[in-house]
């Protein structure tokens, strides 16, 4: 009786599905913080290289040369000096020559402005110093004794209040009362000034030399000769 030999079974996996693959280490990616590092450190020394080379290359010129050396130093600092003293407002450079507005009034054209008219003709006067930074109108219903705010290019802060009155009718006291009691705690400024077209009377002269920092009273003359070149009243 004869046996058949049996075939062994294929140790195959399951149909349709694929052998998994081993996952492929890729090589790590370097930072790019480190990347950045590096490119600080290249530009950093070729910096360094440049200012070393500059160095050197300004010695040799003043051992050449050292007369004029010394001499364009001088007016290289004096130079960064006026600058420094112009941008800090310590300095006042000449503009540009050409035609310039005309600002100034005579006291009688301050009398035919209205009140609006005569705010902005007092900032434009205070924009004519050299020492003002800014001169911006805030004249209003509730204006609390501030029309004109005067900024200076040392920081200080002037409060300014115009009144355009007719040559009878005089600045009492009243007005100095609320310029004094406004300026400093509610406008936040360090001096204050009054103009007028007209003059002030004798309480508002006496109450403000009862103060303990007066304000700057400018009455009708004093306008005038501001407006003819004068001292600015916060000068």
């Amino acid at each position: 009786m004869t046996t058949r030999a049996r075939r062994p079974r294929a140790t195959t996996g399951r149909p349709g599905r694929r052998p998994a693959r081993r996952p492929t280490r890729r090589p790590g990616r370097r930072p790019r913080g480190r990347a950045a590092r590096r490119r600080a450190r290249e530009q950093a020394a070729t910096r360094l290289v440049v200012a070393g080379l500059l160095l050197v290359a300004l010695v040799a010129v003043a051992r050449e040369y050292p007369v004029t050396t010394l001499v364009l130093g001088v007016l290289a600092v004096a130079g960064a000096t006026s600058v420094f003293l112009a941008r800090t407002g310590r300095l006042h450079l000449p503009g540009p020559i050409g035609p310039r507005r005309d600002v100034t009034h005579t006291l009688a054209a301050y009398h035919h402005m209205t009140g609006t008219q005569f705010e902005h003709a007092v900032a434009d006067l205070a924009r004519r110093d050299p020492a003002v930074r800014s001169a911006t109108v805030s004249g209003g219903a509730n204006d609390r004794g501030l029309d004109v705010l005067v900024v200076l290019h040392d920081g200080r802060r002037v409060a300014v209040q115009c009144k355009r009155y007719a040559e009878g009718n005089r600045v009492g006291a009243p007005a100095i009362y609320t310029a004094n009691g406004t300026y400093r705690d509610y406008h936040r400024c360090d001096h204050a000034v009054i103009v007028t077209t007209s003059r002030f009377t004798r309480d508002a002269e006496v109450a403000n030399a009862s103060l303990a920092a007066p304000l700057r009273l400018i009455d009708g003359r004093g306008l005038a000769r501001w407006a003819g070149g004068g001292r600015p009243p916060w000068a």
